[in-house]
């Protein structure tokens, strides 16, 4: 089952690296499609890779990975079981995606989603939890009046949980709301 799993995500992964859908493609260095066990049962989704992730082509490699670190450990969770992915596969220049980079973008998501099977969801950031709201069905009013709520949804496989999390930059660039962040996390313990 997980080789299995493991050859899908690898064929998706090569569907990835030879997109040419948006015009994104022409200024990364690697795409960066996402890492964690293929049967992981928690998967983290925010938007795009920023500069070090597209020189790695690892998901949250920089500084906002390094607080998600500290932010995992707080709730006990090992980055090594997770599956870490993003909206957008492509660097981000300026940390911003147009609604069709992201349109263009999400079937290579939904697809990670639909080979990973995740039993918890967490989307780190506005869109990447607006982008799940659409997808699930949920209302998503604004990630201040939601941070840290956990939904649960059901699917046609499943029931998945649906945690909305401040994206670990928010905290970086707004030190007052890291607190916050820690806070949420540490509550992750609970589910």
């Amino acid at each position: 089952m997980v080789k299995r799993l493991s050859l899908e995500l690898e064929q998706l992964k090569k569907n990835v690296e030879n997109c040419r859908k948006c015009p994104l493609w022409k200024s990364r260095s690697k795409p960066v499609f996402g890492e964690g066990p293929p049967n992981a049962r928690i998967m983290l989704i925010g938007l795009g890779p920023g500069y070090h992730e597209d020189k790695e082509g690892r998901p949250f490699v920089g500084s906002a990975g390094k607080f998600l670190n500290k932010l995992l450990e707080l709730s006990k969770i090992r980055r090594d079981e997770v599956y870490i992915t993003n909206i957008v596969k492509c660097y981000l220049p300026e940390n911003k995606a147009s609604d069709e980079v992201i349109r263009m973008c999400t079937p290579y998501l939904d697809k990670q989603i639909e080979i990973i099977d995740p039993e918890h969801i967490i989307g780190l950031g506005s869109i990447a939890v607006e982008y799940l709201s659409e997808k699930y069905g949920f209302q998503f009013t604004s990630i201040e009046k939601m941070h840290g709520a956990t939904l649960k949804i059901s699917t046609v496989s499943r029931e998945v949980k649906i945690t909305i999390m401040y994206h670990p930059a928010a905290g970086l660039r707004n030190p007052s709301l890291r607190r916050i962040i820690e806070e949420d996390w540490k509550r992750l313990l609970n589910y």
